[in-house]
């Protein structure tokens, strides 16, 4: 977690994308997860997303603690969200585009479903960016 420079913040920033996508397209064109993100009730979907920052901070915290003796706690967490709001936002643009997250009209089921698709999405992305 050392500062880095522009040049590799950009290549991590390529394969979290490639690697959201990944997951992102298989799980956000299933039916399953339009339905869920009808059904589950807000509180659950908030657990949801809380349980997507947490595993990429486990993810990251594992792979970069053991490997540099000066960490730094503020790049872990602003690597954290950065991969989570990268994955949001890929999976937001897949779904308005499928015209499966209706920001317009119901801005609420949108969010929903797209928080579902983005917890393996951003897993995925966290995976993928920590690829050589």
């Amino acid at each position: 977690m050392e500062p880095s420079s522009s040049k590799s913040k950009f290549r991590n920033l390529l394969q979290a994308i490639i690697g959201t996508t990944l997951l992102a397209i298989p799980i956000g064109f299933t039916e399953e997860t339009w339905r869920l993100g009808e059904t589950l009730p807000t509180y659950n979907i908030l657990l949801i997303l809380a349980l997507s920052l947490l595993f990429i901070f486990l993810f990251a915290y594992r792979n970069f603690s053991k490997n540099i003796p000066n960490f730094y706690w503020f790049d872990l967490l602003k690597r954290v969200f950065i991969l989570y709001i990268t994955s949001f936002i890929i999976v937001t643009l897949i779904l308005t585009i499928i015209q499966r997250a209706p920001w317009t009209t119901d801005w609420l089921l949108a969010f929903n479903r797209t928080v579902i698709v983005a917890f393996p999405s951003s897993l995925s992305a966290a995976i993928a960016g920590n690829l050589k």
